[in-house]
């Protein structure tokens, strides 16, 4: 397949944005996979900024980060990302590059524990005023269960209704897949 997937878009992406040490966020842990490789992007000298409002994702992102050898370039915050604004230090106000979400629930865990609309666009509101310019915000769309299309149709709305003097928005799905296959939404502040 010549198209690339999801998530090697989304990598792709990110990739294009960060570089060695910049200032970046996982606004939603999980099991730790985009914390390794954001830390891997942004070397020794950078710094990430990770939340989650679950224990069991703080603790297995703490342990794959430990692994890799990368704990001592990531600050982890046991809180949700709509708290990011007043987390994130002020120093490092205007000069974060690179965001992403992987919106739903947590594999593997309680379905139940779910991110909201209401909190994910809070966030993203925040970080595009602490954003570099020509910072990236990755959302993974996980739509396949009922509070995940609730929360699909806000952002949608919400992200086709940004300024588009303000950032650029693209949504990159493939539409004729069953079973509601995640997508994308990548915000670029200007």
């Amino acid at each position: 397949m010549k198209l690339d997937r999801i998530l090697p878009f989304a990598k792709k992406l990110l990739e294009k944005a960060i570089t060695s040490g910049g200032v970046v966020v996982d606004a939603t842990l999980g099991n730790g996979h985009d914390t390794v490789f954001l830390a891997g992007l942004i070397g020794p000298s950078g710094r990430l900024y990770g939340f989650d409002v679950q224990e069991e994702a703080i603790r297995t992102s703490t342990e794959r980060l430990k692994k890799h050898g990368l704990a001592d370039r990531v600050t982890i915050f046991h809180a949700g990302h709509e708290q990011l604004f007043k987390l994130i230090p002020d120093e490092h106000h205007g000069t974060v590059t690179a965001a992403i979400f992987n919106l739903g629930y947590l594999p593997g865990s309680d379905k139940a524990i779910v991110t909201k609309p209401e909190t994910t666009i809070s966030a993203i509101q925040q970080l595009l005023e602490i954003m570099a310019p020509e910072g990236i915000i990755i959302l993974v769309i996980y739509h396949g269960h009922t509070e995940g299309a609730v929360e699909r149709d806000a952002l949608l709305t919400y992200c086709q209704d940004i300024d588009q003097k303000k950032a650029h928005v693209l949504q990159y799905q493939f539409v004729n897949q069953q079973n509601n296959p995640p997508f994308i939404i990548a915000i670029e502040k200007r």
